[in-house]
Formats: structure tokens, C-alpha cells, sequence
């Protein structure tokens, strides 16, 4: 079965610096639970092919595990695993 995923929208706490430089620090779920990102290892404009949308992609390692968080037009999305549909 294809993976499957939908775009979500999260809160991100981040740091803009003087020089207009946007990072992440870390994601809040709509849980409750915070995931700091450990380290950003790229950061690039593109689409998300799983979700749908574009905008500026960051790619973060967050506790072992690489994540594309996406900035597009003032708000954040990752791309969710979807439940598989029921046959």
C-alpha cells in the first residue's frame, strides 16, 4: 500500500534574528507534547509531494528521526501519516 499522508498545521516556537533569518526550535503537537528540533540540516524552498503545498522546507532531525516541517504563507505543516483506509 502507497504511503499516505496529509498536511497538518502546527504551532512552531522560532527565532527570527535581526538579519531576518527565520529557525525552528521546536514543534508543539495539538496533543500538548513539545519536540525540540535537534539540528536543521537543510533548508530549501520546495513542495510537499506527500501533502500537497509549497513553501520553504525545512528538514529537522527531531529525537533521531528526520521530519520536513514546512513554512507556507505565515503558518507550519509536516506531512502526517494517514490511517490506512478499511477494506
Amino acid at each position: 500500500m502507497p504511503d499516505t499522508r496529509q498536511k497538518t498545521f502546527v504551532s512552531v516556537v522560532a527565532y527570527y534574528s535581526p538579519e531576518g533569518e527565520l529557525r525552528p526550535l521546536r514543534i508543539l503537537w495539538r496533543d500538548g507534547h513539545h519536540y525540540p528540533i535537534d539540528r536543521i540540516l537543510d533548508v530549501c524552498p520546495a513542495a510537499s509531494m506527500k501533502a500537497g503545498g509549497c513553501g520553504t522546507r525545512f528538514t529537522c532531525r527531531i529525537a533521531r528521526q528526520i521530519t520536513y516541517l514546512f513554512y507556507e504563507e505565515g503558518r507550519w505543516f509536516v506531512e502526517e501519516k494517514r490511517p490506512a483506509p478499511s477494506v
